[in-house]
């Protein structure tokens, strides 16, 4: 059965992240780096981040959905560790000026993010499927930080 109230909740929760992003977005000092020429517009990561966000939030609904699954506490525990490292990405870049520090976090969110997909495969497929685009979109990030931090060292 579903339940509007917890699937409201788990997206809410999902989202948090996106005030990193509020506070500590692309300023002068980014705009002054040097990206490669497949670096996306400033207008392409919020709504991606906001579609992101919203098929997470589904994803962990679904799983959380599975209260009796020996593995649900390390999916659930990997989700919100992969949440903290999304919301630290951003000030480390934006804020410290650090693209080395930065990279280190999305690395290690990949390689979180990697295990709490296959967590939420093992739980629930469809959560797993959902976080596909999740993974992708980390993965270019993590390529593109590697590649600003390169270019600017």
């Amino acid at each position: 059965m579903l339940s509007p109230l917890s699937l409201l909740f788990w997206i809410g929760v999902a989202y948090m992240p996106a005030l990193s992003g509020y506070f500590f977005g692309p300023d002068r000092w980014y705009h002054r780096l040097h990206k490669p020429d497949w670096t996306p517009p400033d207008s392409v990561f919020g709504p991606v981040w906001m579609a992101l966000y919203a098929m997470m939030g589904l994803s962990v609904y679904l799983v959380a959905r599975k209260d009796k699954h020996p593995l649900l506490p390390w999916a659930i525990g990997l989700f919100f560790l992969t949440l903290m490292l999304n919301a630290a990405w951003s000030p480390l870049f934006f804020g410290l000026h650090r693209p080395d520090l930065s990279l280190v976090c999305v690395g290690v969110q990949w390689f979180a993010l990697v295990s709490m997909t296959r967590a939420f495969f093992k739980i629930r497929p469809a959560a797993g499927f959902l976080q596909i685009p999740h993974l992708l979109w980390v993965t270019f990030a993590f390529a593109l930080n590697a590649s600003i931090w390169n270019l600017n060292r």
